[in-house]
């Protein structure tokens, strides 16, 4: 069994509106009663309260109905959040991290949690419990639950961009499959995350069979970051003129404008992140249909930390690795593939996955090796030598035999974001069939030179298309000429 969320939209009147912002502003209060409780301890010089069970304690002192609507439920979802977070920065603390924080900041809106058993769904409407005398709370759902009720463990109340919201989580059982048809737990793949490509996968054969890849390409996520910041700058310059001074009250007009601009940052944080779970999806499908049981990922928040100037540090902040690995490994669990994060440091496209020989870092996307005359993706090379670092390869070292096969593997090729308004149509050229499978019957005429390696077209340029015209398709024009002489008064 695996835990799942998903956010589904709420249709609120006025009243529950309001009723709905005054629990999460109660959560708030709750929040803050903990900060000056432990700083009263601090100043006294008494131990914090942190413990889930002391902070219970506390609030069972306070009372039924001391935080306004908010029940008891709802509060100790605060406190357990609380626990959490400074049980993570002591952790954090311990293990020799001098920037972990312990909660001291006060929050105006608390996202509030209630567990199965304090909640009812009926069809489309959910009610939440409050404090004991208050009128019942039920709202409606924008969407049917994605979850059976049955499974759903417990709700998130929520605002996210000034939007109420409940995160449902359910449990939701692993996928089964027929007999011999499901992922098979010594079949490895490595994949190597990027920018340019967020996923590139690479399955070895290990001599039963061919090698396969996957290369899911990121580039729509670019142009929807270079088209959002292009769009930002040139709403910021247009709105530069009703900017109000320091300490001066806004305009009506520069309010709007704050407004407009919350509602673009939300719709391009939800464009990428849907963009992302496509790509996740892409592997996983990927993965289950290759049998494959086990992806090593290798670890890049190495290179996180590095400066390397402006414009590759906004391209790395972009990447959202974060986003990237949990989206993998959430999909991967429900589909009963164990996900390892290993390091990858030594496993560049420097090394060749087919003879295990040290050649120069290729410039381009295209690696190829001098030794062997293996030719590949460069990214797909990175993921061959990944692969070899997970538990699951005999030994579990770093190899130093061959990976791959003599030959290019079979490459699948997908692409994320096709809904971002900066996805245009394929860049791929037919004539770039490195990685690809050759056609039946053919093989690539490539030329070796000793000195400059293969040259030539890895495939013959396809046929050209026959014109059938130099005129233009559209209709001919219907046009009515006054006849002579004809009366124009």
């Amino acid at each position: 069994m695996v835990y799942r969320t998903a956010r589904v939209a709420l249709r609120v009147t006025v009243g529950q509106r309001r009723r709905l912002f005054g629990l999460l502003r109660s959560g708030g209060d709750v929040w803050a009663a903990v900060l000056l409780l432990n700083r009263w301890r601090r100043q006294r010089g008494d131990r914090p309260i942190v413990g889930y069970q002391e902070l219970c304690r506390e609030l069972a002192a306070a009372g039924e109905g001391a935080f306004g609507e908010l029940s008891t439920v709802g509060a100790r979802s605060v406190l357990r959040a609380y626990s959490d977070a400074w049980m993570s920065a002591a952790r954090r603390r311990r293990a020799g991290d001098e920037t972990a924080r312990f909660p001291r900041r006060r929050r105006g809106l608390v996202p509030v949690r209630f567990y199965a058993g304090t909640f009812t769904v009926t069809g489309g409407r959910v009610r939440l419990p409050v404090a004991r005398g208050r009128p019942p709370l039920w709202v409606r759902l924008a969407r049917p639950l994605p979850y059976p009720a049955e499974q759903v463990r417990s709700v998130r109340l929520t605002c996210a961009g000034r939007r109420l919201c409940l995160e449902v989580t359910a449990e939701v059982p692993v996928a089964v499959y027929p007999a011999g048809a499901g992922p098979d737990p010594d079949r490895v793949a490595g994949v190597d995350l990027g920018i340019i490509h967020p996923y590139a996968v690479l399955a070895p054969g290990g001599g039963e069979g061919p090698d396969a890849a996957l290369l899911v390409s990121g580039r729509a996520l670019r142009a929807e970051h270079r088209l959002h910041l292009a769009e930002a700058k040139a709403r910021a310059r247009a709105a530069a003129r009703r900017a109000p001074a320091r300490g001066q009250r806004g305009s009506r007009r520069w309010k709007q404008f704050r407004r407009r601009s919350r509602v673009l940052e939300g719709r391009h944080r939800r464009r990428l992140g849907q963009a992302r779970h496509e790509a996740a999806k892409a592997v996983v499908s990927w993965a289950v249909g290759q049998r494959v049981g086990t992806l090593a990922v290798g670890d890049p928040r190495g290179v996180l930390a590095r400066d390397a100037g402006r414009r590759q540090n906004k391209a790395v902040r972009d990447w959202a690795v974060g986003d990237l690995l949990r989206a993998l490994a959430d999909k991967a669990a429900q589909a009963g593939i164990a996900v390892e994060l290993v390091d990858e440091r030594g496993t560049s496209s420097s090394t060749c996955p087919s003879c295990a020989a040290r050649v120069a870092k290729p410039r381009g996307r295209v690696f190829d090796c001098r030794h062997c005359r293996f030719t590949g993706h460069r990214d797909l090379v990175g993921a061959a030598n990944i692969a070899t670092r997970t538990t699951a390869v005999a030994g579990g070292g770093t190899g130093g035999g061959p990976v791959v096969g003599g030959s290019s593997p079979v490459t699948t090729h997908r692409r994320a974001g096709r809904h971002l308004p900066g996805a245009g149509r394929s860049r791929r050229d037919p004539r770039r069939g490195l990685i690809s499978r050759p056609p039946a019957g053919r093989s690539p005429p490539i030329r070796w030179d000793a000195a400059a390696g293969p040259s030539g077209p890895p495939w013959p340029a396809p046929e050209p298309v026959p014109v059938p015209g130099s005129r233009s398709p559209a209709p001919a024009a219907r046009i009515r000429h006054r006849p002579t002489g004809a009366n124009l008064a």
